[in-house]
């Protein structure tokens, strides 16, 4: 199934590819195409997708998520921004720890997804006592924190294709110019485009809040389980893909 999901990547990317390589010559721009080429990768299309859930989910049912979709991106951020720094302090070697470790961190994507499936569809309920199963409780209802923590979690899900655009592409160009440190941040930036419009989108068109003011409280239980389905079919799809099974 991963191997349908790289065919399907790379029917969309590779003329992205093309670009972001034939726009070295400007770096800042380069670092954004690339970054929009790892939104579309295996790995982080999945994720993309579940944050465009939750966010868009939580933009209709209350107001614009603007600022968790901020502390989502800055987790981001974050992430690529040490990379880049450890890659640059470390050199080649730390690239080959990171092959044995980002695929496990990857698999922790679809079953944190099945268990936010489950919180949406009401299916188990959480109380303020710690327990595992409050993760999904503290990414939706936590406010900034939790959404900087879910940035975080679903960047660290490397694969090949993200590997070899940041690691082989991005960070020797950024070794090359002065400004090379913003270079990470361009490409978190890149990588959280889908997540951005769709949020835009529900703003431009007025639907933060009002579908649910105008139509009740039926309706926004019925979009939380649309939503929650959605993340369990989603979580299931990904668990089976980076799990093997």
């Amino acid at each position: 199934m991963y191997e349908f999901f790289s065919q399907i990547s790379n029917l969309f990317t590779q003329p992205l590819v093309n670009i972001g390589l034939s726009t070295k010559s400007i770096p800042i721009l380069s670092a954004f195409i690339l970054g929009i080429v790892g939104a579309l990768a295996p790995c982080q299309f999945t994720g993309n997708l579940g944050a465009i859930t939750i966010y868009g989910n939580q933009s209709v049912q209350k107001t614009i998520a603007w600022k968790k979709v901020l502390f989502f991106i800055s987790g981001k951020i974050v992430v690529f921004s040490v990379l880049g720094f450890l890659v640059w302090l470390l050199g080649s070697e730390i690239k080959v720890s990171f092959i044995t470790y980002f695929p496990w961190i990857r698999r922790i994507v679809g079953p944190m997804f099945i268990l936010i499936g489950f919180f949406m569809l009401g299916l188990i309920k959480f109380h303020k006592t710690f327990t595992f199963g409050s993760i999904p409780e503290k990414f939706q209802q936590k406010g900034s924190l939790g959404a900087f923590l879910m940035g975080v979690s679903f960047t660290l899900g490397f694969c090949p294709t993200m590997f070899t655009l940041f690691f082989v592409t991005l960070m020797p160009m950024a070794s090359a110019v002065s400004y090379g440190a913003i270079l990470p941040i361009i490409f978190a930036i890149g990588t959280s485009l889908p997540l951005i419009i769709a949020i835009i989108l529900i703003w431009y068109l007025e639907l933060g809040g009002s579908l649910i003011r105008r139509n009740g409280r039926k309706l926004g239980v019925v979009v939380q389980k649309i939503a929650g389905g959605f993340m369990l079919i989603l979580g299931i799809f990904d668990t089976i893909t980076y799990w093997g099974f």
